[in-house]
């Protein structure tokens, strides 16, 4: 986590700049975004907690859907950013493996793209702080990279960076999400779309939901 930490402190300004509008071009995000939002509201609201929040554009974009959404990230840097950009917006420095809140408080977690440093021996952990924190009928949206592979990144938003980016299989995913106790409603797996580089390979979501009823 330190070097996830430094690296991200490092790329903060630059990647907040680069990635604002991001969504504008990709609908298919955005629809997942929407069923999530529509789902946490079906349920009758409640905070979301977008958990590895980074410059808190996901953040913004869920409370724009009327959600009551607010962030979390492991780097002081791009919790800093969030909150010059985004000050009506509440955002705090965490960790996803330990989260400081009590359990059942949240009606939604999003993880964006915030588990895609995180080694795959850790993730069961992680899932079981989702399932921790979401009150029963939670609403869980997570985007990762679709694949096999692992890949080392020593360069990236024009900064020299130590990173690992893991890319897991859907059904993997699934499995660990099921192992801690939630369920997956849907999947979508799209290829990369016109402007991002192909390399990026597949990217994938998952929707699921923490039961009314654990066991």
């Amino acid at each position: 986590m330190r070097t996830t930490r430094t690296s991200y402190d490092t790329v903060a300004t630059d990647y907040a700049r680069l990635l604002r509008d991001e969504l504008d071009a990709k609908p298919l995000d955005r629809a997942m975004l929407g069923a999530f939002a529509e789902l946490v509201r079906a349920g009758g609201g409640g905070p979301v907690g977008d958990l590895g929040c980074g410059p808190g554009r996901v953040t913004a974009y869920l409370h724009g859907l009327g959600v009551d959404a607010f962030g979390v990230d492991l780097s002081d840097g791009m919790v800093a950013e969030a909150r010059r950009t985004y000050p009506e917006l509440r955002f705090e420095q965490g960790s996803m493996t330990a989260l400081d809140m009590a359990d059942g408080t949240l009606a939604g977690v999003v993880a964006w793209y915030s588990t895609v440093h995180t080694p795959p021996a850790l993730l069961p952990k992680v899932f079981q702080e989702f399932h921790r924190v979401l009150a029963p009928g939670g609403q869980l949206l997570i985007a990762f990279k679709a694949g096999d592979l692992l890949r080392h990144l020593d360069h990236a938003y024009g900064h020299d960076l130590s990173l690992d980016v893991h890319w897991l299989s859907p059904d993997r995913v699934a499995e660990l999400l099921g192992d801690a106790g939630l369920a997956v409603d849907a999947r979508l797996v799209r290829e990369p779309h016109e402007g991002e580089r192909t390399s990026q390979g597949p990217q994938a979501y998952l929707l699921a939901h923490r039961p009314a009823t654990d066991g």
